[in-house]
């Protein structure tokens, strides 16, 4: 098949790639000038375990299986990572009754290298946490997202796939056996090919609409999660990533590393209408609050904006937070086509996993 992926981030880049992998000529059209422009650039850079989505869900099953890809992938290419692990810590009796829980999903969810430790072993670990108990997650880690992002582009690359920038999708229509596809930017135009892969991720639901005979009905809500981060001055407290019990909405505000050492708090969720990536600074406030009941020698002022991220959720607030949605020809009846809606955590440590998703249900 001739295939046209939209969408040059983490996802849109591995799916580019197994499908030319399989032989299939593909085009990856990115409406930026370069790969992971979008929701790739701004997220935490974790590499997820697979403990907190449903047993049998598409989140839990990319998750620990493309988790496992990933680090075989990473190795094979020289992409820098870290397994470090992580603890999630519970402060109170309710906390501890979700960590409980969440460590029997990663065991339901088939999970390596969990363990439920008591406070006093969790602070053995990691002398500066304040916690009545945690669950360590051995095979959790950090990865340099865009060094993984260019080896998927060499990747794909090296099988015959080309990208091109300054092409963003306007319309799609169903022609016979083809699907054609209007293309503006750079060099305006149309072309055809056998198959399409909408991996726009905030834009999906936009590109959806602009499908000829895809049915409006289909498209899910698009509802917008802001998540602010925060760097840390001073030396880092912890050498494993620290994450408090999950709230509405995510993970809560926890400690991440990057692979220099460098400690950062978030994200938090702030639901949003409109795309924006300033940090408002006041926020800072409730991250004090947040990160003190695990950390409380976190000093006065050591905190500063950082960097935002938006997250492309299905739910909204207090609404139980939606799986995956991959919608292919068997869903929707239309030949050649797969949208991918709500791709969200854990969709970098999912990315591989995914991609062959995708691919089958193209070849099905």
């Amino acid at each position: 098949m001739d295939v046209l992926v939209i969408g040059a981030g983490v996802v849109g880049l591995a799916v580019a790639r197994a499908l030319a992998l399989r032989g299939h000529g593909v085009i990856l059209a990115e409406a930026t000038g370069g790969i992971g422009n979008g929701i790739s650039s701004r997220n935490s850079e974790v590499i997820h375990a697979g403990m907190y989505y449903p047993e049998n869900s598409l989140r839990a099953c990319h998750c620990v299986g493309g988790r496992r890809m990933l680090y075989a992938f990473c190795e094979s290419h020289g992409v820098p990572l870290k397994k470090c692990g992580k603890l999630i810590v519970a402060t109170n009796d309710l906390e501890q009754a979700k960590i409980e829980g969440i460590y029997a999903q990663g065991l339901e969810n088939g999970v390596e290298g969990l363990s439920l430790l008591s406070g006093e072993e969790a602070r053995a670990l990691e002398p500066n946490l304040s916690c009545t108990g945690a669950v360590l997650s051995r095979e959790t880690g950090i990865v340099d997202s865009h060094a993984l992002m260019l080896a998927l582009q060499g990747d794909l690359e090296n099988a015959g796939g080309v990208i091109a920038f300054h092409a963003p999708v306007e319309r799609m229509a169903r022609e016979g056996a083809s699907w054609r596809v209007e293309v503006d930017g750079a060099e305006p135009g149309e072309l055809g090919v056998d198959a399409v892969v909408n991996a726009a991720g905030l834009g999906a639901q936009a590109l959806a609409r602009a499908t000829d005979d895809y049915p409006p009905g289909r498209v899910p809500p698009r509802v917008l999660a802001k998540g602010n981060y925060f760097g840390c001055l001073g030396k880092p407290a912890f050498s494993r990533l620290i994450y408090p019990a999950p709230v509405d909405g995510g993970l809560g505000t926890h400690v991440t590393l990057d692979l220099s050492g460098r400690m950062r708090f978030g994200p938090d969720v702030e639901w949003v209408e409109r795309e924006d990536y300033e940090v408002d600074p006041r926020r800072a406030e409730s991250f004090y609050a947040s990160i003190r009941r695990y950390w409380p020698g976190l000093p006065d002022g050591a905190l500063v904006p950082d960097y935002a991220g938006i997250r492309p959720k299905l739910t909204g607030p207090g609404e139980k937070t939606a799986d995956f949605m991959i919608d292919g020809p068997a869903e929707h009846g239309l030949p050649g086509l797969v949208h991918l809606f709500g791709i969200e955590s854990p969709g970098l440590t999912a990315c591989l996993s995914l991609a062959e998703d995708v691919a089958d249900r193209l070849s099905a």
